[in-house]
């Protein structure tokens, strides 16, 4: 090859080096739906206090809840401690799980498994509100196949069926984090029309239509599986609810929940609840 020809063929595989390996262009910022309610924004810092109070989430596990201005964002905390939120710490998203604003931060310092709130919420347009915890109590029942069955009154959701995510099904070797919208379409899948979905040797994630319903139901089904335990430790037959009973009692879940937030709330948040507000609902 003369020394032209071989200068052009050098030149034209830097060339498709360079292109094929040139930097991808950041995607611009999505834009916002617009400011939430702050009774909203107040209530999720709450949520993310009451969890961590209950022991249920720490500088892991994360709560989120849809925008009221838009189904397609969804608000949550950027990755700290949940009994350290405040108001200021509140970030929207999309349902990429693309911060509309960082506020001045790396997206580094977001959570990596944000992706299991925006992918749930795609799939999920019924949920308004997902919790990811990694609650001890529920670790057992994720990788033994023992089901968790519903045994206490509060937790009768759990009737209509908990199944159980395995990633190594879905994309074998990794380090179990759902770190992309693949994994955490996987998992939203897993979840189908269930009421939470436990993540073997993981946590779980779990959905409600509102933001209370969510903790309540964080709270009662980590409760509900200690209970469970203790139960099967006496070797004696156990009584779990039927059908019927859990369809009823979830019929009117509502009932009562709305004074048990209001003391939760003001627990965490260190202010009287409203308590005209709590009892007419």
């Amino acid at each position: 090859m003369s020394r032209t020809r071989a200068s052009l063929a050098f030149c034209l595989a830097a060339a498709a080096f360079a292109f094929f390996h040139q930097p991808a262009l950041a995607q611009p910022a999505p834009a916002s739906a617009g400011p939430p309610d702050p009774k909203l924004i107040e209530d999720l810092v709450a949520a993310s206090r009451i969890l961590a109070d209950h022991g249920l989430l720490d500088g892991w596990g994360h709560v989120s809840v849809r925008h009221d201005k838009d189904p397609n964002h969804y608000l949550m905390s950027r990755g700290l401690s949940a009994d350290l939120v405040t108001t200021k710490d509140i970030i929207e998203f999309d349902l990429d799980s693309r911060p509309v604003d960082t506020h001045g931060l790396p997206l580094s310092a977001m959570f990596t498994e944000r992706y299991i709130h925006g992918e749930i919420y795609k799939a999920r347009p019924d949920v308004v509100a997902v919790v990811h915890t990694h609650a001890p109590s529920l670790i057992p029942f994720g990788v033994t196949g023992v089901a968790l069955k519903p045994m206490y009154h509060r937790s009768a959701f759990i009737a209509f069926g908990i199944p159980v995510f395995e990633i190594r099904e879905r994309a074998g070797m990794t380090d179990m984090l759902i770190r992309n919208a693949a994994l955490g379409k996987n998992l939203a899948d897993a979840l189908g029309d269930h009421p939470a979905v436990l993540m073997r040797g993981h946590g779980a994630a779990i959905v409600g239509p509102s933001l209370p319903r969510v903790v309540g139901r964080t709270i009662f089904l980590a409760l509900n599986a200690s209970l469970q335990a203790e139960a099967m430790k006496m070797n004696a037959p156990i009584t779990y609810m039927d059908l019927e009973e859990a369809r009823r009692i979830e019929a009117r879940e509502g009932h009562g929940l709305a004074r048990t937030w209001e003391g939760w709330k003001a627990k965490v948040m260190g202010k009287a609840p409203d308590a005209t507000a709590a009892a007419s609902k």
